[in-house]
């Protein structure tokens, strides 16, 4: 039961889970067919509340939507707006001329908005081509079919009384790619209004299937509706009801008016996000930033990238530095990092992960509220401050530092926690020089135990591990190969791929594997780092760091190995480079498609291989 006899009210009801939609590499919709069972109800005879919709929307749920109207869908400021991404087949049982319904007893297709891109009157067509009428809001048992072939682009729906089988020419066809309306993980469900009558809305049955035809529904299995029966009182109460009804509009009416005066005049007035429940991570007043970061000036801008710009704050009475990160809708990020961030970074408690304070959304634009981290990105130290040079024994607590934050999102944390993105950008340093690991706008999360699946390939160059382009597979692996990137970064202070440089120092690992080869691994180090360094310590950060990006994803150690190499709980083998060598010219099946928590992936010290490789080269 969506609704029932109170009047003023909407319903919705939703799918728990998101559904895949579209193709993330072509961004075509797939195809899908759905069927359900539903009867309305009319409390006062020929006159009653709203009709129903099946939808299809981003969110689980629709916040705030207008109960007098708009079948629950939409309210009065997002009708028609495009960035719903809203696709909804509407039983309506009212006539509003202002959104073009041709009757009181109508299905339509509506597309962002309840003006309907087909419509036609509830009926439906018998095999020898005539039309028989129906009557949506009998309280009859009738059935819907929604088909969509992504093939020939075209959505049909279908409607039948529920023991008439399913007719062969579909009510409604509209001929439309629907693939810039869907994002590619939708939610699907019902939603419905009473207005000021009122309507009871059931759905009995459902059925929806993706790529493929669902099966029929079986009639004999419906649970019967509630009968509505009418009082001997009821002219008293159909008075009293119109009376209610009409001081109830015209205090709505008072309230809506209120209301636009109040949004006109309250510019920093914000919408609540469906998912803050869910995730949970305390909201911020835009007002409060704004205050904060002395209204978003350039003289507080900490960073900018393609996600957007970070600024530095305090916030208003508490005097807490705060870092504020933009990010609008049209960015490289947009919505769907903003919310995987929040999900993931939220819940996260780790003296090496930047913690997320809170979030606020306001007028088209996301923020993410973090723990100030005065000292900046360390890229910034590495490359954009020659006269401020690390030296070792900082440089060397750094790389304990991420390595300590990533062990334990891919180990330590109820899921596997693949990053993505490690970079010397997104590792951040507090006012005691303290590395935190951040930017978690590209993270993706699985079970332990279980393989990933294969998405578009995400990350920076140069810090892409081989497996990972060829496979579009991300897991722990793949993380712990840029983590060895960024170890020989830190310790040799240049960038991983050098285009000017010669051709035997172009790619870093390249260049400090010779090294190491000809004897002379030292050479590599960044003169900025002085004479004051532990020569034992620098070795093993370099011979470590190649180990972590070497090419065969299984040679790799896991980060909790990682961990205990840099606190000297284990130790690097005398003959490593030979089994380096010898693993990256053996033939076989590289362990780059097993799972993150695999034994090869997840094996502490490489020193015994079960496994032959195939020969990639670097």
């Amino acid at each position: 039961m969506l609704t029932n006899s109170t009047p003023r009210t909407s319903g919705q009801v939703f799918y728990n889970y998101p559904l895949r939609f579209k193709d993330s590499e072509n961004g075509t919709v797939y195809s899908f067919s759905t069927t359900f069972v539903f009867a309305i109800e009319f409390h006062n005879g020929t006159f009653g509340g709203y009709g129903i919709a099946f939808v299809i929307c981003p969110t689980r749920g629709l916040p705030l939507t207008f109960p007098l109207s708009y079948l629950g869908l939409f309210n009065l400021t997002n009708l028609g707006d495009p960035k719903n991404h809203i696709v909804a087949i509407e039983l309506d049982t009212t006539y509003d001329e202002s959104l073009g319904d041709i009757n009181a007893n109508h299905v339509g297709i509506d597309i962002n908005t309840l003006v309907s891109d087909k419509v036609a009157s509830a009926s439906y067509f018998k095999d020898d081509g005539t039309i028989r009428n129906l009557t949506l809001s009998s309280g009859d048992l009738m059935q819907v079919w929604i088909e969509y072939d992504n093939k020939l682009k075209q959505l049909n729906v279908t409607l039948h009384p529920l023991f008439v089988p399913k007719p062969k020419t579909p009510l409604l066809s509209l001929q439309k790619d629907l693939s810039p309306y869907f994002l590619e993980y939708m939610y699907i469900g019902f939603t419905s209004a009473t207005g000021s009558l009122t309507a009871s809305h059931y759905i009995l049955d459902w059925k929806f299937k993706m790529n493929g035809l669902v099966s029929d529904i079986n009639p004999s299995r419906l649970p019967k509706i509630p009968s509505w029966n009418q009082p001997k009182s009821h002219r008293i109460k159909k008075l009293l009801a119109i009376i209610l009804s009409v001081l109830g509009v015209t205090i709505l009416v008072f309230l809506i008016f209120g209301l636009w005066i109040f949004l006109k005049r309250k510019k920093l007035m914000e919408v609540l996000e469906d998912w803050e429940v869910q995730f949970g991570p305390h909201r911020f007043s835009y007002k409060d930033l704004h205050i904060a970061t002395k209204g978003f000036k350039d003289t507080e801008l900490l960073g900018k990238g393609g996600f957007g710009k970070v600024y530095k704050g305090t916030l208003p009475v508490s005097n807490i530095e705060i870092a504020v990160k933009r990010v609008s809708h049209d960015s490289r990020q947009g919505m769907r990092e903003f919310i995987a961030e929040i999900a993931t970074i939220g819940r996260l408690r780790h003296p090496n992960l930047v913690r997320l304070q809170g979030y606020c959304r306001h007028k088209g634009e996301l923020y993410l509220v973090y723990d100030c981290m005065p000292r900046g990105s360390l890229d910034k130290f590495l490359y954009h401050q020659p006269m401020e040079s690390l030296h070792w024994s900082q440089r060397y607590k750094i790389i304990k530092d991420v390595a300590s934050g990533l062990c334990y999102l891919h180990q330590q944390w109820v899921q596997v926690i693949i990053h993505r993105d490690i970079k010397p950008a997104n590792i951040l340093l507090d006012g005691s020089m303290n590395a935190k690991l951040g930017d978690f706008g590209l993270a993706k999360l699985c079970d332990h135990g279980i393989d990933p699946q294969t998405s578009h390939v995400a990350g920076t160059l140069g810090y892409i591990s081989p497996e990972l382009s060829r496979t579009g597979k991300a897991s722990t692996n793949s993380d712990v190969y840029a983590f060895g990137v960024v170890m020989l970064e830190i310790t040799c202070g240049r960038k991983p791929i050098l285009s000017r440089a010669s051709q035997s120092k172009m790619v870093l690992t390249d260049w400090v594997l010779e090294c190491w080869e000809n004897g002379d691994i030292m050479q590599v180090i960044d003169q900025r780092i002085g004479n004051e360094y532990h020569e034992e310590q620098v070795a093993l950060v370099l011979k470590l760091g190649l180990l972590c990006s070497h090419p065969v994803a299984a040679i790799r150690p896991s980060m909790s190995g990682v961990v205990q190499f840099l606190d000297n709980v284990a130790q690097l083998p005398h003959n490593l480079l030979d089994i380096m060598k010898d693993q990256e010219s053996k033939g076989g099946t590289e362990a780059s498609d097993e799972a993150p928590n695999s034994p090869a992936s997840n094996s502490i010290a490489p020193l015994t291989f079960t496994e032959p490789f195939v020969s990639r080269g670097r």
